[in-house]
């Protein structure tokens, strides 16, 4: 994927793409050692080009596809750019704030940028970052926790659609088949050790139900400025909502990623099913 720099006219924002096969990290890959990837955008191209979109008022999405290195070179880029303006006004975004150094993790918050996540993609992580790095990656929890806020998407068509994957992935931290490195606890997890006997492994990265939810409604409106008039049912706004089989916040975990789609309704109007 080459560089390249879109504006959207529904809500003004500028989206620069990079780094994508390459994708760059501080170490390199745990299963081609040889490399840690490569930056196909010079980092000197971004310190000039952000602040002009950001004077110029532009919400800059920056998406570097995933990658420690190239996720910092962004906040590098941000922190330097985002001194004189107005961070709620411009709502910045990092795409694919997935795999973070410990001082990215909390300085995301920091800088107010939103991270765009998507839950799925931590399912084959391990491979390319072997089994310490990866604890650090996919810590929705942390970034949380350091002020960050979310937009939580699919990727799709790299990843399913279905928005019920990313939701079963954020509160359990387990594949649709149930499977992690860690097994039944979640992946990427810390092992608990009780007189140096090793007891289980406890994902302590999950999210709850309503954060999760949030992500994918509201707080995703709010990364786009669309929350005025989407993701949540108040009088005022578009009637977009769809009608489950199953009480998706309420229901054993296990049960989730078997729950129908009974209606869609699209600004008030039935679009499928039956309501």
């Amino acid at each position: 994927a080459s560089s390249s720099l879109n504006a959207a006219s529904s809500s003004s924002a500028v989206h620069s793409m990079h780094d994508f096969v390459g994708a760059a990290l501080h170490e390199p890959y745990h299963d081609n050692p040889h490399t840690k990837g490569f930056m196909r955008v010079d980092p000197k191209v971004l310190t000039d080009v952000v602040p002009k979109f950001l004077r110029d008022g532009w919400q800059v999405v920056k998406h570097p596809c995933n990658w420690d290195y190239a996720n910092g070179v962004v906040l590098d880029t941000f922190e330097a750019a985002l001194k004189d303006v107005d961070i709620t006004a411009l709502r910045p975004r990092l795409e694919h704030a997935q795999i973070l150094t410990q001082t990215d993790l909390e300085r995301v918050g920091k800088l107010g940028v939103i991270s765009s996540i998507q839950l799925t993609h931590a399912y084959f992580a391990e491979e390319r970052l072997g089994p310490e790095r990866v604890k650090g990656s996919y810590a929705f929890r942390s970034l949380l926790d350091h002020g960050s806020r979310f937009a939580i998407g699919s990727d799709f068509p790299v990843e399913d659609m279905n928005p019920l994957a990313g939701f079963h992935a954020a509160i359990t931290r387990l594949s649709p088949e149930r499977q992690s490195p860690n097994g039944p606890s979640g992946w990427y997890g810390f092992l608990v050790q009780k007189f140096s006997i090793q007891l289980m492994y406890v994902s302590q990265q999950r999210l709850t139900h309503m954060e999760a939810l949030r992500g994918m409604t509201i707080d995703a409106a709010y990364a786009s400025f669309t929350e005025d008039s989407l993701s949540s049912l108040v009088p005022g706004k578009r009637a977009d909502y769809v009608v489950l089989s199953q009480d998706i916040m309420a229901i054993p975990v296990n049960q989730i990623l078997s729950t129908k789609v009974q209606a869609t309704v699209i600004d008030g109007r039935v679009a499928f099913g039956q309501v």
